[in-house]
């Protein structure tokens, strides 16, 4: 049994290409990765490294879940597009949420659909 994951929340109400979308959802996995603890960020490794990718149908619902995970005392990172190619500058893209515990992340993100692209 898996005990822990990666969670990455993206837009979807940008109109993006699934190649800039993968490069956003790269971004937020390896900022997350990093700004995970050590101990769990090797547990995770260990067992797979289990990714999880959500959507949420705007900004602002990127903004508000940003406060719920700092009300769970959760750390993650936003991810700004540079606006080099089809973004304005930085247009706020997706999270990658650290790696935790799967209750501790579901507590926070269980009400979440699981990314579907369009």
């Amino acid at each position: 049994m898996l005990n822990y994951k990666q969670c990455i929340v993206v837009r979807n109400d940008l109109k993006i290409s699934c190649g800039k979308l993968c490069v956003q959802v790269s971004h937020a996995s390896i900022d997350s990765y990093l700004i995970s603890n050590r101990i769990i960020r090797r547990a995770w490794h260990r067992e797979g490294q289990k990714k999880v990718i959500l959507e949420v149908n705007s900004e602002q619902e990127l903004l508000d879940l940003e406060e719920k995970l700092q009300l769970h005392a959760l750390e993650c990172a936003m991810i700004y597009d540079l606006g080099l190619t089809e973004l304005k500058p930085n247009t706020l893209t997706c999270m990658g949420i650290e790696i935790q515990d799967n209750e501790t992340l579901d507590a926070v993100t269980g009400e979440l659909k699981l990314f579907k692209f369009k």
